[in-house]
């Protein structure tokens, strides 16, 4: 990435997690380091859904996915935190086939759907306040036209239509992830892979997990 000063290499794991009978999600790890010596070795779990090739990173109930290891650690605290990681990527795994399976069994209709997807969209407190208000004409029209991808995304994409994602709560946060992904154009593959592992297309991934969370615990009413 950049000029060459960092890198970041990706290991499959050999486990899959499963949802309903073939929707299968790869496992990785990912780790990224520089060359100057300065910055720490971050080393994060990372789910890919096979089908549309979309990235699922979540941090479960202030679980984080991703742990940091310093350069100038000793070889023995590397090991620890070797070890660290690999504890991480299998409570994640189990906690991630537990939470997609039930998550696939939840309805979610189309007008829910585009809530949740303006609600994980939102850049800020006053986009969300307008939303909250009904007053859609305040919005630009640049996230009007985002929400619009996204939310034809999660109606039309192939992977939208299986029987975990069609009209089911795993097939919404799908498509908050899938769409940037899939649809959205970047600059370039270094600002996709930024943007997807650590940027805005993670913290939104993660709003719309936190929001799949509360509506599988509340309901429609999470949206009146």
């Amino acid at each position: 990435m950049g000029k060459g000063e960092r890198i970041f290499i990706t290991a499959k794991l050999t486990e899959y997690i499963k949802v309903g009978r073939n929707d299968l999600i790869e496992q990785y790890v990912f780790l990224t380091t520089s060359h100057d010596g300065y910055g720490s070795i971050t080393a994060a779990f990372t789910p890919v859904r096979i089908v549309c090739q979309n990235t699922l990173n979540a941090a479960f109930r202030n679980q984080q996915n991703s742990i940091k290891i310093r350069h100038t650690a000793s070889a023995v605290e590397r090991l620890k935190q070797a070890h660290q990681l690999m504890g991480i990527t299998s409570r994640l795994a189990e906690e991630m086939e537990q939470l997609y399976n039930h998550w696939a069994k939840i309805r979610i209709d189309d007008k829910q759907v585009r809530k949740l997807i303006e609600i994980a969209m939102s850049p800020g407190k006053e986009t969300l306040l307008s939303i909250k208000e009904e007053k859609f004409h305040q919005l630009s029209s640049h996230y009007l036209n985002m929400v619009e991808d996204v939310y034809q995304y999660a109606q039309s994409a192939p992977s939208q239509q299986q029987d975990t994602t069609k009209g089911s709560l795993f097939g919404a946060y799908n498509a908050v992830t899938g769409y940037f992904q899939n649809v959205r154009k970047f600059a370039n593959d270094e600002y996709k892979l930024k943007s997807i592992m650590y940027g805005t297309a993670m913290q939104r991934g993660q709003t719309a997990f936190e929001l799949c969370e509360a509506f599988a615990k509340s309901g429609g009413s999470l949206f009146n």
